[in-house]
C-alpha cells in the first residue's frame, strides 16, 4: 500500500509538469514594446535574443562586469547607479520599458566593463541581444540604427541633467528634482523610499534628507508617512 504522502508527492510532480510555461514575448507584443522596429528587425530580435527575468533587487549587471550582449527592457523598471569603495551610491537614470542600456552597448562593442551597477526596482523582462549582431543590424536596419543613435543621446542628455544638479543646485533643490524625476517615472505621487535609501542615492546623510523633507511638508509640498513620501503640490 502506497503511503498518503508519497501519493501527494506524486499528485504535486504531475501538477507542476502540466503547468503551462510563461511564454515569451511574441512579434506583436515585441511591436507595442518597440513601435519603430521594422517588421524584419523584430523578427530578428525574437529568433536571435534571449528573453530573461530579474525579480526585484536583483542585478542586472555590475560594477566591473563584461558583457557579451546588450539588453533591451521589455518590462518592469531599473534603477542604474555608481557605487563607490565604501557601498556609497549614486542615482544616475532609470530604464523603462522600450529603453536600452547605452552603456551596456558601449561596453559591450569595446570589450570593457561596467562603470556603473543596475538593478531591477519592479519585476523586469529584458532582451538579451549577443554582442555579433549589434553591429551588423547598425547597416541592416535603420530603425536599429535610429534607435541606438537615440539611446545614446537620450542617456547623455539626461546625464548632463543630473550633473548640472548636483554641481549647481542646493541639496533642497536636488532634492526636490529628485523627486519629482521618480514621481514622472513610477507614475505615482506616492514614492515608497526611506530617508536612509534617498540620502544614499544623493550622496548625502540620513539627517540632512530627513530635515528637509520635514521642512517641505511644513509648507505642504509632501506628505509623509512610514517609508514612503506622497508628494502634493511639487
Amino acid at each position: 500500500m502506497i503511503k498518503n504522502t508519497t501519493v501527494r508527492n506524486v499528485l504535486i510532480i504531475f501538477h507542476l509538469c502540466f503547468i503551462p510555461h510563461k511564454l515569451f514575448m511574441d512579434l506583436s507584443g515585441l511591436q507595442q514594446v518597440f513601435p519603430n522596429f521594422e517588421k524584419e528587425l523584430l523578427a530578428a530580435l525574437e529568433k536571435n535574443s534571449q528573453q530573461k527575468t530579474f525579480l526585484v533587487d536583483e542585478p542586472l549587471m555590475r560594477t566591473g562586469q563584461y558583457f557579451k550582449s546588450t539588453l533591451l527592457i521589455l518590462s518592469g523598471l531599473v534603477k542604474v547607479y555608481r557605487e563607490d569603495d565604501q557601498g556609497n551610491e549614486f542615482f544616475m537614470y532609470y530604464l523603462q520599458p522600450g529603453e536600452a542600456c547605452a552603456l551596456s552597448m558601449v561596453c559591450a562593442t569595446k570589450s570593457e566593463t561596467s562603470q556603473v551597477t543596475a538593478k531591477a526596482v519592479k519585476e523586469t523582462e529584458v532582451l538579451s541581444i549577443p554582442l555579433q549582431f549589434m553591429d551588423d543590424w547598425m547597416s541592416r536596419y535603420k530603425s536599429w540604427y535610429h534607435f541606438v543613435l537615440e539611446t545614446y543621446r537620450s542617456r547623455f542628455e539626461e546625464l548632463l541633467v543630473t550633473i548640472d544638479h548636483v554641481a549647481f543646485r542646493a541639496m533642497d533643490e536636488r532634492l526636490e528634482f529628485y523627486l519629482k524625476k521618480h514621481r514622472d517615472t513610477l507614475k505615482s505621487n506616492t514614492i515608497e523610499l526611506s530617508h536612509q535609501q534617498i540620502a544614499d542615492e544623493l550622496n548625502s546623510s540620513r539627517e540632512v534628507i530627513s530635515r528637509l523633507l520635514k521642512k517641505m511638508e511644513q509648507i505642504g509640498k509632501l506628505k509623509l508617512h512610514r517609508n514612503a513620501i506622497e508628494l502634493i503640490s511639487l
